[in-house]
């Protein structure tokens, strides 16, 4: 896939505090790619930057071979943003606010395109509403549907269901699916890990103002996760013997199962020593039970690896 946004060396200071250190990024055309990061990590000030909503400190952003600073409405046009925060106009009606939205980057008015919108993000009976009257789940329709209303290669996603019904939030994602499968863009930020391990191609963790690790996600699930045993004992113990510390297992604080995490397929062969030395300690297994790291899992851990 070729490259469509190429974000170098980017820098973000405000007095002292740097919130974005050094970013380098290539988000390649028609992938989902998800931003990950604990609060003020950066995650919306990088979005903002990108989209020229604010000021880089240093560094260079090119959008589909335009540079957002020297070629800003270019570039601009190229991009549809659903921020954080519901910026409307509450007074007006939710078809005449796309219809303006549409007509801010210079597009002729477009009836079938504006109502395939309206149907695809279930608004069709809220349409000629006053967007006052709709619910916070409504008005975050509203905010995707005005991004989208220009007909943008890219679309940015910062938290967008956030605050949102489970339906709705499940509903976002088949709709970031197949704007993806029609040749959209997506980069998202979001709090919740589920919705990057459900939709993006791509994770990017931001840390301190650093990005500190991009990857395809089954490669980086892959990589860094690991596989768990949960071994339930018949009868709780009080202290677990040495012979099993030393092969790695780690006692719950019940003092009645036994966890053994492995990567590797070295680490694996060691399951028939650890079930053995188990019953020559005397224990006896009730149940055994295999898990997979997953991605909130991974994503603890190289954060917590960061402070």
């Amino acid at each position: 896939m070729s490259t469509i946004i190429q974000i170098k060396n980017i820098s973000k200071v405000y007095g002292k505090t740097h919130v974005l250190k050094d970013v380098n990024l290539e988000i390649k055309k028609g992938e989902i790619i998800a931003l990950l990061g604990p609060n003020g990590a950066g995650k919306t000030t990088l979005i903002s930057i990108i989209c020229g909503l604010v000021n880089k400190s240093a560094g260079s952003v090119i959008i589909d071979g335009f540079d957002n600073a020297t070629n800003f409405r270019k570039a601009r046009e190229k991009v549809g943003l659903v921020p954080q925060e519901l910026h409307l106009a509450m007074f007006d009606k939710v078809v005449n606010t796309l219809h303006y939205s549409r007509g801010l980057f210079g597009k002729k008015r477009n009836e079938k395109h504006i109502n395939e919108l309206i149907e695809k993000l279930h608004l069709s009976d809220k349409k000629n509403q006053e967007i006052r009257s709709l619910s916070g789940g409504m008005k975050r329709r509203v905010l995707i549907a005005k991004a989208l209303a220009h007909q943008p290669k890219i679309l940015f996603l910062d938290e967008p269901t956030a605050g949102v019904d489970v339906e709705l939030r499940k509903s976002t994602w088949n709709l970031v699916k197949q704007l993806r499968q029609s040749g959209v863009t997506i980069i998202l930020t979001t709090h919740y890990i589920e919705e990057a391990e459900s939709i993006a191609d791509r994770i990017g963790i931001i840390n301190k103002g650093k990005l500190i690790l991009v990857d395809d996600k089954k490669t980086l699930m892959k990589r860094l996760g690991k596989k768990h045993i949960q071994i339930n004992l018949a009868n709780p113990i009080e202290e677990m013997p040495q012979k099993l510390k030393d092969l790695s297992l780690e006692l719950s604080e019940d003092k009645i199962n036994l966890y053994y995490h492995f990567k590797d397929k070295k680490e694996y062969q060691n399951i028939p020593l650890i079930l053995q030395t188990i019953k020559d300690c005397g224990l006896n297994i009730n149940e055994l039970n295999t898990s997979k790291s997953s991605l909130e899992d991974i994503f603890v851990d190289i954060v917590n690896d960061e402070y």
